[in-house]
């Protein structure tokens, strides 16, 4: 019994249920199975497959160097640029070569990505890239068409086995610390124990740890939290991107208005009518996102107010070009054909998060991640974008070819533990706390007392996975006392010295020798 929740302990033996297990349905776990062919893995889905991953919701597309005017050393060169000083160069330059493969295996898949009237892949211009390079899907559905396309091919895999329904809820670890599978958790708070020779973690976020965000609810860090807790090493978890577009109409999560609108030629404006971006920044729209960010927060601070005029640079094309985000205003009685849409910043992207090296491998024997929960290295402290998507292929890719064919150790007897979850009322007070304390300005202030209520709820609910993941969030963004990227501290608001942040759990130091 933990001081104020349950904690329950659940053992395995030496038999395991898979070859190779995939936590997560999203585009990284998707396309990582179905490159295991013909290696049997097992895929585990909270939701029907499609219907729960961040990656569905993704409306700008996926970048990489396809224009014969462009090169791999010009998109890492603007990845290195927007990661302010923290981006590893070479996994820039390795995503950035790998990209136009990656780009090829999903057209195969049955990807529709949008073509010019002479056949070539039309791609767009996004903020901080020096050329069009995003592929798209009728402009704002890429995430879905990606999705679609890749649980049409799982769904005639044979080498891959889907359970869906569950969530995982903790892993499994030997004596050694190394993985051995993954605690799952039903609907009903039923809990189960999948074994596995290796268990890949692909489970998306930590958007769902704020009041305002674009990602699925669900998306709270548990990846994060459970790698923390087994001894897994972090890093640079201080730093979430905050969307600077996020339709502002009151819904939880809020609707997304894609960045590509900006790149279309979409403007920011006050309430007034007057465009305020070029006065933020050289690049105006199309600067950083952590700029663009800033700017939309002090303006709405201000009670100017901040919208996104599209009425020009769209207009009567809208509900063709970018449906979904037409679709999102008009159900809040919005035509942004004629009207103006009301944006507020929203948690959208975790660039920190597990380290692993260049094939996908954490710290922790037996456990590789890929995707949002990972920490690679090419995001920095600012993911540029639509490099998200890439790097879940990327990284899925190398897993895989890493996986197929190796000769993966028996698994020990194992156990683990899964807290009780946080009751609804205190995740709502944990949310509104890290939006307006842990958000888009912080101070020392703000972010200690978000540390105070972490503690307080832990002590009255024991230590479920969403205050873990929430205070390792704070508690680096205490640490960094200066403004870099996503994090902007207004007590330090000025850049030191480009340093990532690498951090491991105490309990690796009980490890045995």
């Amino acid at each position: 019994m933990s001081e104020g929740g349950t904690i329950r302990t659940l053992t395995a033996g030496t038999r395991a249920d898979s070859d190779v297990l995939i936590v997560g349905a999203g585009l990284a776990g998707l396309f990582l199975a179905l490159k295991l062919s013909p290696r049997p893995c097992v895929v585990i889905s909270p939701a029907p497959l499609g219907q729960a991953a961040s990656s569905a919701w993704a409306q700008g597309g996926l970048a990489a160097a396809l224009h014969p005017n462009d090169s791999p050393e010009q998109h890492a060169a603007d990845t290195i640029a927007a990661g302010a000083g923290l981006v590893d160069p070479v996994i820039a330059r390795l995503i950035a070569e790998e990209g136009p493969a990656r780009v090829r295996d999903l057209l195969a898949l049955g990807v529709p990505f949008d073509r010019t009237p002479d056949g070539a892949l039309a791609l767009s211009l996004e903020a901080a890239h020096s050329h069009p390079r995003v592929a798209r899907v009728a402009g704002d559905l890429a995430g879905k068409a990606i999705m679609d396309a890749l649980v049409a091919a799982v769904a005639a895999a044979p080498h891959i086995t889907v359970i869906e329904g569950v969530r995982a809820a903790g892993l499994m670890q030997d004596d050694s610390r190394a993985v051995t599978g993954v605690i799952l958790r039903d609907a009903e708070g039923r809990l189960t124990v999948q074994t596995a020779r290796e268990t890949v973690l692909c489970t998306g976020g930590s958007g769902g740890l704020f009041q305002v965000t674009t990602n699925p609810p669900e998306a709270r860090g548990d990846a994060i939290a459970m790698a923390w807790e087994a001894g897994a090493l972090m890093a640079d978890l201080e730093f979430v991107q905050f969307h600077p577009t996020a339709i502002d109409i009151g819904r939880d999560p809020a609707p997304l208005a894609t960045e590509a609108l900006r790149g279309e030629g979409a403007t920011l404006h006050n309430r007034d009518g007057s465009r305020f971006m070029p006065r933020y920044h050289d690049l105006a729209e199309l600067a950083p996102r952590d700029e663009v960010a800033r700017a939309v927060h002090s303006e709405r601070e201000s009670g100017r107010g901040a919208f996104l005029d599209c009425r020009k640079a769209v207009g009567e094309h809208f509900p063709e070009h970018f449906p979904t985000v037409f679709a999102a205003c008009k159900s809040a009685g919005i035509d942004p054909r004629t009207d103006m849409i009301p944006v507020a910043p929203a948690a959208h992207y975790h660039m920190g998060g597990i380290v692993p090296d260049f094939w996908g491998r954490s710290s922790l024997d037996g456990l590789s991640v890929c995707g949002e929960c990972t920490s690679t290295g090419v995001h920095g402290a600012n993911r540029l974008a639509s490099n998200s998507l890439l790097e879940a292929v990327v990284f899925s890719h190398r897993i895989a070819e890493r996986l197929r064919e190796a000769a993966l150790p028996d698994i020990q007897v194992s156990r683990g533990h899964v807290p009780a979850e946080l009751p609804f009322p205190a995740l709502q007070q944990l949310r509104t706390a890290m939006s307006s304390k842990c958000g888009v300005v912080r101070d020392a202030e703000g972010l200690a007392s978000v540390a105070t209520l972490i503690e307080r709820l832990r002590a009255e609910h024991g230590p479920a996975r969403s205050l873990t993941s929430a205070g390792l969030i704070v508690q680096s963004a205490i640490n960094r006392h200066e403004s870099r990227g996503g994090h902007y501290r207004s007590d330090f608001p000025d850049m030191i010295a480009p340093e990532r942040q690498f951090i491991q759990s105490p309990i690796e130091q009980e490890m045995p020798a």
